[in-house]
């Protein structure tokens, strides 16, 4: 097998795989990969996860001289294709591969914009006198200008009607000296393509640092804006747990707020346990409370503050079990309800968008011991199906108009806005993650 194509890109154990190949069932490397991701916990980390492996993907990736970002937005989706199959629940995965599809086609418009400037500048820098290279300049620049909207975007009618040709944008039947010399000063060359494709997967692959750096960092945003909503003696109640909710009630506490925090235990799993553990731990009041005592505590409560698994572009939160209750009980004694959330659990997409797996069964384990219960599951009903069904889902969602605020990393925003402000991370273009069918396809 030779490697010496950069389009191969390591997996561990040192075993590569061909983003180009499009064979990645057969890959057993990534295959383990891909498996792996449903046993990481927490969306931080796949987040984090994923934009590292994409990472990899860019850098490996052969750039052809034309339309170099189609070939890395191919590759991306190509492996973010897999990922989301692999891990349909966790909306994270989805987001990051969405958001580096989108990083990709903006540096791609930054460099054609500059590429453009450029040539209007060379242009105005020539022989102003020269009326037949003015022309040919002008023309050039638009042909530029048509090439690059045609790589960001299948054309549409009014883009061929209002379009220039390459064709008849640069003349092909002159050979004299001045034209060729025109053509030069405005034409890219082998050179420029090549410096111009490093110049772009050195720009993305930049830009997916810098998101790598704002998920790691997303707690730290969140929680320095915690002293602003946390104020003197309040009462907060919180279900479950959360390194979010975590991180931003001990930076109000570090700001010298003395509040107490009531914790909702989170059933069947229990997760408040261990958030009420670390709340102790660091020195804040807590009080531990059942689920079902949420109505007859919340009279008490000043505020509401949750984390989310992830955010809809409708303002809807998917949340754990139990959240829709906490959320109905606040909007029934007019409590504020505020969701802390990150900017990678911003999802572009809709609750009833068919990309959308809302929920999970987990394990009936989590509820009752087979042991005690084995006398309620034998089928003794004579149909061949057991007396005893549990249902255990993992989520709840929880509808804009009983959110209060959202909190993330890029500040304090209405359920009304996120929209708006999930539309600056995404492209349109790239809410269905989907390969391009080939010929052969």
């Amino acid at each position: 097998m030779n490697t010496d194509d950069s389009s191969w890109w390591p997996m561990g154990d040192g075993v590569l795989c061909n983003a180009a190949s499009q064979t990645y069932p057969s890959c057993n490397t990534f295959t383990h990969a891909l498996s792996f991701f449903n046993k990481i916990e927490g969306s931080q980390a796949t987040a984090r996860q994923t934009a590292e492996l994409l990472r990899s993907v860019i850098s490996q990736q052969r750039v052809p001289y034309t339309n170099q970002a189609g070939a890395l937005i191919d590759a991306v989706k190509a492996i973010g294709e897999q990922l989301i199959a692999a891990n349909p629940v966790e909306l994270a995965v989805g987001n990051i591969v969405r958001r580096v599809l989108h990083i990709i086609r903006e540096e791609d418009l930054s460099l054609t914009t500059a590429a453009i400037g450029g040539l209007n500048l060379s242009a105005v820098s020539d022989d102003e006198n020269d009326d037949d290279r003015d022309g040919d300049s002008t023309l050039s620049a638009a042909a530029v200008a048509a090439a690059a909207r045609s790589t960001l975007r299948p054309p549409s009618l009014q883009t061929l009607l209002e379009d220039t040709p390459v064709s008849a944008a640069v003349p092909q039947t002159s050979s004299s000296g001045g034209d060729s010399e025109g053509k030069s000063k405005f034409s890219f060359t082998a050179a420029d393509k090549s410096s111009r494709s490093r110049k772009l997967k050195h720009d993305v692959i930049e830009a997916v640092n810098e998101l790598i750096q704002d998920i790691v960092t997303c707690h730290e945003q969140i929680a320095e804006q915690a002293v602003e909503h946390i104020h003197q003696n309040e009462v907060i109640l919180t279900l479950g747990s959360s390194r979010t909710v975590l991180e931003f009630l001990f930076a109000a506490k570090e700001k010298k707020r003395s509040f107490r925090v009531f914790v909702a235990e989170g059933a069947p799993r229990y997760q408040g346990h261990l958030l009420a553990k670390e709340l102790v731990a660091r020195g804040l009041q807590t009080t531990l409370i059942t689920d079902s005592a949420v109505f007859a505590m919340i009279s008490r409560v000043n505020m509401v503050i949750v984390g989310a698994h992830a955010v809809m572009a409708n303002g809807g939160v998917i949340a754990p079990v139990g959240m829709n209750l906490v959320a109905l009980a606040a909007q029934k004694h007019a409590v504020p309800f505020v969701v802390l959330a990150g900017s990678h659990k911003l999802c572009p997409l809709y609750p009833h968008n068919p990309e959308v797996l809302l929920n999970e069964l987990r394990s009936p384990s989590e509820l009752l011991d087979f042991g005690e219960f084995s006398d309620c599951m034998d089928f003794g009903s004579g149909s061949g199906s057991p007396l005893l069904h549990v249902v255990n889902p993992a989520f709840d969602y929880v509808p804009p108009k009983l959110v209060s605020l959202f909190i993330t990393d890029a500040g304090g925003h209405n359920p009304s806005y996120m929209y708006r402000l999930i539309a600056d991370y995404y492209s349109a273009d790239d809410l269905v993650v989907q390969r391009r069918a080939t010929a052969g396809n």
